[in-house]
């Protein structure tokens, strides 16, 4: 799963920040949306932030987006979506087949899921994880409207086999070579999950974090 991840004002990351806060979705709806735009540090659902997607006009571009979505019946906020099962449930199939996007972050958090002496799952260490080699994290998502404001969610799959004994679930991360595919409506999505990052490095979170 992901329910956390860290934006650092990066070089890399700084323009696709500056982009989102420039456009017209986030200044013409600051006031409705009530919540500032997420430039750096630790993210959570519900909040506010840069994301990459494919314009009106067919081109790569950056929309300020928001994390979860709202399910009626369903009290909380759906901030993940199962890639195994995405292209079928309602909520999500039509994300999935021509509404793709892309969450640039640093990296992303994950606990440590340990077993205790009652045979229960709990949290134990938080990690902060990215692909082996890289100086991004490319989150792979899938977004909708709600009340005329764009909102995604992260995919997630199978871990990869160095961070399996943390959790049964990590999130779907591209190549950068591949993001402009990823979000191409034309594009079949299934083509693309050969090339996804599963090699990832990890360290404690230090305190704080």
């Amino acid at each position: 799963m992901c329910c956390r991840y860290y934006m650092e004002m990066s070089p890399r990351l700084r323009p696709i920040v500056e982009a989102a806060q420039r456009s017209k979705l986030y200044q013409n709806n600051i006031a409705r949306i009530a919540r500032p735009l997420c430039t750096e540090g630790e993210v959570c659902p519900d909040s506010l932030v840069p994301v990459l997607a494919t314009s009106k006009a067919g081109e790569k571009a950056v929309f300020p987006m928001l994390w979860g979505y709202h399910i009626p019946g369903i009290s909380r906020t759906i901030a993940n979506a199962r890639l195994e099962t995405a292209a079928e449930k309602a909520a999500f199939r039509e994300g999935w087949a021509t509404h793709r996007c892309i969450v640039p972050a640093s990296w992303y958090y994950e606990w440590e899921h340990v077993l205790s002496p009652s045979g229960k799952t709990k949290a134990g260490e938080k990690y902060a994880i990215m692909p082996k080699g890289g100086d991004m994290t490319w989150l792979c998502g899938i977004y909708r409207m709600e009340e005329g404001y764009p909102h995604f969610v992260i995919l997630t799959r199978e871990p990869g086999e160095s961070i399996s004994f943390l959790h049964d679930r990590m999130p779907l991360i591209l190549p950068e070579r591949e993001l402009s595919r990823w979000i191409d409506p034309n594009v079949n999505p299934h083509v693309l999950l050969a090339s996804v990052l599963t090699d990832m490095t990890f360290e404690k979170a230090p305190s704080g974090r």
